[in-house]
């Protein structure tokens, strides 16, 4: 009799899997051009503001593929949290509409930033402006387009860029939260169990009140929200043409 002993690395669901994979292999190719100054990937594959000369459309897709390099924190929770939860919700979806799913959230995510960032923009330029305070906008525009400034337009446009897995992460967040709302969730520091759907209208209101008090600035925190505000759309409008069913957990 022959015993089939699979990995773990087997035992994860297939796009999971490959998504896994594809956010390392990025991560540690970002890294590996910056050290050898052949290439800046952040520049090219990183979410631009819309209205800097480096923005690319093709970004709204590639930049949930990047990660901070400056450290492992970042990657390392948005993977362990994709293993954690995207495995399970491959297997209720389906690979393909997984997949769907995932890329739909994360660029509801995209999305969602470039709007933050149209309508936040002029107030972070005034805050990147230092010395004398300038009695308006328009006055430190006039400055930097006379060259009274150590930055152009288009650099600080430029400047205005995000990366991450994040906001797709925080869509299967949402997926889990909404198919198995009872389950119960062991959550650092909390002693007891966290059932799952109050756990992720926690990480909602956390990120909600972040983004509104400008808490952890680098954070893309309504990026996070775009996610799971794509996700709630997308599973409801599943649930309205009988994709999800009861017999799927969605209930």
């Amino acid at each position: 009799m022959q015993i089939n002993r699979g990995t773990f690395w087997s035992s994860i669901m297939p796009v999971t899997r490959h998504l896994l994979a594809i956010n390392v292999i990025v991560w540690l190719a970002t890294i590996v051009c910056q050290r050898m100054n052949v290439i800046d990937l952040e520049r090219w594959l990183g979410l631009h503001f819309w209205l800097g000369s480096e923005f690319n459309p093709a970004q709204l897709f590639t930049y949930m593929f990047m990660h901070d390099t400056r450290g492992i924190a970042h990657i390392f929770f948005n993977m362990f949290s994709l293993w954690m939860f995207g495995s399970l919700l491959e297997r209720v979806l389906g690979s393909k509409r997984y997949l769907f799913y995932y890329i739909t959230c994360g660029l509801g995510a995209a999305l969602v930033q470039e709007l933050v960032w149209q309508f936040s923009w002029q107030d972070i330029l005034a805050g990147s402006v230092t010395g004398p305070a300038a009695t308006s906008v328009t006055e430190i525009i006039n400055a930097i387009n006379e060259g009274h400034a150590a930055f152009t337009m288009d650099q600080f446009y430029n400047s205005l860029l995000t990366v991450g897995a994040s906001g797709a992460v925080f869509g299967i967040l949402l997926a889990f939260g909404m198919l198995f709302p009872d389950m119960p969730m062991y959550i650092i520091p909390f002693p007891f169990p966290i059932k799952a759907k109050w756990m992720v209208l926690g990480y909602g209101l956390i990120e909600l009140f972040f983004g509104v008090s400008h808490t952890m600035n680098g954070v893309a925190h309504f990026a996070h929200l775009g996610g799971m505000i794509a996700g709630i759309i997308l599973i409801l409008y599943w649930k309205h043409n009988g994709t999800l069913r009861r017999g799927n957990g969605f209930y």
